[in-house]
């Protein structure tokens, strides 16, 4: 069945909390199937399974870049059948006032609700809809599209595409746009993803590229990556609208509570406006709307607000 690569990853004694937040928020934009914790004291920290060179190298990069003092050592372990494994696990997401995030296999889940069904096959590309970041951006798209903050036919740029959740969810508001990622392997997964949501590759264009490939006039951009990434991107974002001189709407997530304030400080410095903030747990999304209402608060269980779907 072929072989994962296993990496076992220490901290240093003394390791402060930030770093082990730190060193989640990394793994968290890598590994959406989860990895092993040991305790904070031991000289393992989390052992995470690849399977891929690919992903194993763009993971070990983050690492090396993020967390220098961070021990890292290679092993294998033959694969498994992850995929049965999933179905044991796997439950279905409310996300927002419309969304329902669910695995291919579960037919009689599509058919009950009165949401928009986002089918996501659970593989190691980032997005499932199960961690609070990708949540909060699925509740931030809902949010803006309730308030007619984003409308059928506006482009959007789902950067940092993994399972192309994101992009999947604003295709199925009306939306058109494009996908971009870095990773081979998380493009390959959103493109059997767009397939499994009936969706036409002219409505999601999904690419392997990073904000080079950006082709601009978007009304939208969704950026669901790790804060460093999204701070050095800031004087690029205010380019990408869809007239000029204006700012597009912005969603970023992927940002710890203690790493927020010094995203939000990047942005406004490029004119961007004040931002909303959206929490749940330690993770932060950042809304960019122009709404002078800016304001923090905790997000819990999704509200259960139907939508039918056949209006969309």
């Amino acid at each position: 069945m072929g072989f994962l690569t296993r990496l076992d990853i220490g901290l240093p004694a003394g390791s402060t909390e930030d770093d082990g937040d730190l060193l989640a928020a990394v793994l968290s934009r890598h590994l959406a199937h989860g990895w092993e914790e040991g305790p904070e004291d031991a000289a393992v920290r989390c052992t995470a399974y690849l399977r891929t060179p690919e992903a194993c190298a763009a993971l070990e990069k983050d690492l090396s870049a993020l967390l220098p003092s961070a021990r890292i050592t290679r092993g294998r372990i033959e694969e498994q059948n992850w995929a049965e494994a999933w179905k044991e696990f796997f439950t279905p997401v409310e996300c927002g006032r419309h969304f329902l995030v669910l695995a291919p296999w579960m037919k009689e889940e599509k058919k009950a609700t009165q949401r928009i069904p986002v089918v996501i096959e659970p593989k190691t590309a980032f997005g499932t809809g199960h961690h609070a970041s990708t949540a909060l951006c699925l509740e931030a798209l809902s949010d803006l599209f309730e308030r007619g903050r984003i409308r059928p036919g506006a482009r959007f740029l789902d950067l940092g595409t993994g399972s192309g959740i994101l992009g999947i969810a604003a295709a199925k508001l009306g939306l058109r746009g494009d996908g971009l990622d870095t990773d081979p392997e998380a493009v390959e997964s959103a493109l059997e993803n767009r397939s499994g949501n009936d969706l036409a590759p002219e409505t999601l264009r999904l690419r392997l590229g990073d904000l080079d490939l950006a082709e601009g006039g978007y009304d939208l951009i969704l950026a669901n990556i790790l804060a460093e990434s999204l701070t050095d991107m800031a004087p690029r974002m205010g380019g990408l609208a869809t007239d000029a001189g204006a700012k597009p709407l912005l969603v970023l997530s992927g940002i710890l509570d203690m790493q927020a304030d010094s995203v939000v400080a990047a942005y406004e410095a490029e004119g961007f406006p004040e931002a909303r903030r959206l929490a749940r747990g330690e993770w932060t999304a950042l809304i960019f709307d122009g709404t002078s209402h800016a304001n923090s608060f905790e997000c819990g269980t999704s509200n259960s607000l139907s939508v039918e779907r056949g209006l969309l």
